[in-house]
């Protein structure tokens, strides 16, 4: 079995393949969303599904009404919506593994019924929204097994996966667009929707050669299974692994134990997520830290690019709108991989503030340059805007793309964590729907001055982080549940709070924690022994007295 260190941690080879693995359902999500932009603008589809002829130009072509568009595009929102509310029962009652397998048959059929339709744009729209229902429920369920299955030190990295591997998706839409757009015949925009099935396929079956969640296992009375699942993540070859594994494996059995004397009822363990438990501290000020999260994950306004982005760029003058469309998925997947760094070396909290900002500073230079001047009519202008977009994609991509997920994986107890989880990102998907329908209308009504929108939503989104948002990175999620509950703690204090025995988080690390418990274990056993050799000494001194 092969293993290595993270931060003192023993990390085994099988917890990398977690991340790559489980982050194919964050590519599947991608591919999704980046297809449609580049489809709209083909011809066979246009001439299959379109049902409006624009003249403005002078010469009439086809193109779609703000309804028709709208709903072909957001219905795979109103099903994501759906399915991460239903992923969250799904996953806790068959196990995480199951949950994602299922899942992927289910977006499967939704990729076959958008194929196998001729004319009838109403069975793209309604095959997006059965997709969207597995997809959405994928979006719940592997940032939340990543969580419980990696360690502290690895998993701001592991679950960042999920979104680096969103934005490679959404990267090979527009790649494989820009390869069929020349096609006269539907497989254009066929084989970019067939090809989705190849990414269900490869997580729906590949799940199966990874272990359970140890947290399920362990919650559903399977200890046995729960242990090795653990040692088999962790990679434990040494007595010094186990040990620290073994430790590791009793405080989850503790935490959950604890959960399971309060265990409610299916409706109630709802309920709670936004009334309250006794037994746990503020969850439902975590319910709702979770649902803005993500509601202002799309609030930024990545999605109003990547889903219209070759629409936009087309309408500013640009010859080639799908080269742009890769150039903006390039910088959204390479800059990922700095926000992968980012977020395990700069914590949570101050890379999602400092993005905010820098985002906000964006999107009023790209809403401000199309204002000033008609970005159709003026080419330095448009060129600007692209500028503007790029840099404003590099931040999301380096900051909130992948921080909202760790966030959400890291940040609820076990005991509703599933719950919680789907709550959350049901609000992503809400608020997914909202901009995709409304964007044609709003553009068509105020241009590029939507971006002012935004703009402002950003300049909230820091405002909200610095005073809600606690910092969880270093932690176990045991060690974010007890953050939590520290009474008088605030947000923008929570940077410095360490648990109790420990003077900074680096020492939290299981490696230091366990140096001290084998030495807190060494020098017991040598007081125990001490004591003994006192008393055969006392007893056998006693003994010769008597005999005397």
């Amino acid at each position: 079995m092969v293993s290595f260190k993270v931060g003192g941690q023993p990390l085994g080879i099988v917890t990398v393949f977690i991340a790559i693995l489980t982050s194919v359902g964050g590519m599947i999500f991608g591919y999704d969303t980046g297809q449609i932009s580049d489809m709209l603008l083909m011809k066979d589809f246009l001439e299959r599904f379109a049902d409006t002829q624009d003249c403005s130009s002078g010469t009439c072509e086809l193109a779609f009404s703000k309804v028709r568009e709208g709903l072909i595009v957001s219905l795979l929102s109103i099903g994501t919506l759906a399915g991460a509310i239903l992923g969250a029962p799904i996953a806790d009652y068959l196990g995480r593994r199951w949950a994602m397998s299922i899942e992927c048959i289910v977006t499967t059929i939704g990729f076959i019924v958008q194929i196998t339709t001729f004319d009838t744009w109403q069975q793209i729209a309604v095959g997006r929204m059965i997709a969207g229902l597995g997809v959405g429920a994928l979006s719940a369920a592997v940032p939340m097994y990543m969580s419980e299955c990696v360690v502290a030190a690895f998993r701001g990295t592991a679950v960042a996966c999920y979104q680096l591997m969103v934005t490679f998706g959404i990267l090979c839409a527009y790649m494989f667009c820009y390869g069929t757009r020349g096609l006269e015949s539907d497989a254009s925009w066929r084989i970019i929707v067939g090809l989705g099935i190849a990414l269900t396929g490869v997580l729906g079956t590949g799940v199966w050669f990874l272990p359970e969640s140890p947290r399920w296992l362990m919650k559903n009375n399977k200890v046995d299974e729960a242990k090795h699942a653990l040692e088999r993540i962790r990679g434990a070859t040494t007595d010094f692994d186990r040990t620290v594994v073994e430790h590791d494996f009793l405080e989850i059995a503790k935490r959950i134990k604890m959960e399971q004397q309060t265990e409610s009822s299916f409706w109630r363990s709802w309920y709670e997520c936004f009334a309250g438990h006794k037994g746990t501290s503020k969850l439902v000020y975590r319910t709702f830290l979770g649902m803005v999260m993500q509601s202002l994950q799309q609030l930024t306004g990545a999605n109003y690019f990547f889903y219209y982005g070759a629409t936009i760029f087309q309408s500013v003058g640009i010859e080639d709108s799908f080269i742009t469309q890769i150039i903006l998925g390039a910088v959204n997947f390479f800059c990922t991989f700095f926000g992968l760094y980012i977020m395990e070396n700069f914590g949570r909290r101050q890379p999602l503030m400092w993005g905010a900002l820098w985002q906000s500073a964006w999107l009023i230079v790209f809403a401000s340059a199309a204002v000033a001047r008609p970005p159709d009519q003026n080419e330095g202008i448009g060129e600007l805007m692209i500028v503007s977009a790029c840099l404003f994609i590099a931040s999301y991509a380096s900051t909130w793309g992948p921080g909202c997920w760790i966030v959400t994986g890291e940040t609820f107890p076990m005991r509703t964590r599933a719950r919680q989880a789907a709550i959350a990102t049901a609000s992503n998907w809400i608020w997914n729907f909202l901009i995709s329908f409304f964007s044609p209308f709003i553009t068509d009504d105020i241009g590029f001055a939507y971006g002012y929108v935004f703009a402002g939503c950003n300049l909230f989104a820091a405002v909200f982080v610095f005073f809600f948002l606690y910092e969880s990175a270093g932690l176990s999620l045991e060690g974010v549940d007890e953050m939590y509950s520290t009474k008088g703690l605030k947000a923008w204090q929570s940077e410095k709070w360490v648990p109790e025995g420990y003077e900074h988080r680096r020492d939290v690390m299981e490696s230091s924690k366990m140096d001290t418990f084998q030495n807190e274990e060494a020098g017991k056993r040598f007081e125990d022994d001490d004591e003994e050799r006192i008393s055969q000494s006392s007893i056998h001194n006693a003994d010769a007295a008597h005999k005397a």
